[in-house]
C-alpha cells in the first residue's frame, strides 16, 4: 500500500517533468543540470520553512490571507527564485529563452514532489491518503508547475532581452507569488465557507477557482509556446552565424 501511495505522490511530478523536457525542442538541457535543478527544489523547502517562521514572528495573527500568502506564496516562491538566481542564472547551460521555463519547472517540481510525499503519508488511513494524493495530483502539483512556468518565462526574458532586465526579474518573483497566493487563498476560503455551512458561497468560490485555474493554464501554455518560438528563432540565428560567420 505504501508503494501505491508513493507512486500516486510522485507520478504527476514525473509526468510534468517529461512534458517540460519534451517541450524543449532545440537544445536539450544536460540531465545532470536537470537533476541539480530538481534537488534545488527540494532544498528550497527548508528555506521556505525558515521564511515562514520569520513571517510568523514579524506578523502575528493567523488569517486565511496570511496563510495563503505569508505561509505559502511568498516564502515558497522566494526560496525557489533565490536558488534559481544563485545556481542557475549564470550557468552556461542557461543559454536560450526556453531554458528559464525548463529549470524553473524542475525546481518547482522538486519542491512539489517532496511536499506531495509529506502530505500523502501524513494520513492515518489508506483511503484518506489516496484522497489527498488524488486532490494534490489535480491541484497542488500542477499549481507548482504553473507558478514555475510564469517564473521561468520572465527569467528567460530577463536573461536574453536587451531591455527591461530589472522589470522582468521583478515580474519573475512578483507574479508567481501573486498566482500562488491567490491559488491557495481561494481554495482555503472555499473550504472555510463550506465548513461554516455556507456551502453555496464555498461552491461559488470553488467554481471561480476552477475558472481562474483554467485561465492560468492557458496563460502558461501561451508562455511555453512563445518561449519555444523565441528559442527557435535564436537557434536558427546561431546556425546562420555558424554558416556565414
Amino acid at each position: 500500500m505504501n508503494a501505491l501511495i508513493l507512486t500516486l505522490a510522485v507520478l504527476p511530478v514525473i509526468a510534468l517533468m517529461i512534458y517540460v523536457y519534451k517541450s524543449d525542442k532545440y537544445e536539450k538541457e544536460p540531465i545532470g543540470m536537470l537533476i541539480k535543478a530538481f534537488l534545488l527544489g527540494i532544498l528550497s523547502i527548508p528555506l521556505a520553512l525558515c521564511c515562514d517562521e520569520i513571517f510568523a514572528e514579524m506578523l502575528p495573527g493567523k488569517t486565511i490571507f496570511f496563510e495563503a500568502f505569508f505561509q505559502a506564496g511568498i516564502p515558497e516562491e522566494l526560496a525557489k527564485w533565490g536558488l534559481f538566481m544563485l545556481i542557475i542564472w549564470k550557468n552556461k547551460n542557461f543559454n536560450e529563452f526556453f531554458d528559464g521555463i525548463v529549470y524553473a519547472c524542475f525546481i518547482g517540481l522538486g519542491f512539489a514532489c517532496i511536499e506531495n510525499i509529506m502530505y500523502v503519508f501524513d494520513n492515518e488511513t489508506f483511503s484518506s491518503a489516496i484522497h489527498t494524493g488524488v486532490m494534490r495530483a489535480l491541484l497542488s502539483v500542477p499549481g507548482h508547475f504553473l507558478f514555475a512556468v510564469i517564473m521561468g518565462y520572465y527569467f528567460g526574458l530577463a536573461k536574453f532581452k536587451q531591455k527591461g532586465k530589472c522589470k522582468f526579474l521583478t515580474l519573475s518573483i512578483l507574479l508567481p507569488i501573486l498566482a500562488h497566493g491567490l491559488f491557495d487563498y481561494m481554495l482555503m476560503l472555499s473550504s472555510a465557507f463550506a465548513e461554516q455551512n455556507i456551502e453555496w458561497l464555498g461552491l461559488l468560490l470553488y467554481v471561480l477557482f476552477i475558472y481562474l485555474d483554467i485561465k492560468l493554464w492557458k496563460i502558461c501554455l501561451k508562455h511555453i509556446r512563445k518561449m519555444q518560438e523565441e528559442s527557435r528563432i535564436e537557434h536558427n540565428n546561431d546556425i546562420f552565424r555558424k554558416i556565414f560567420g
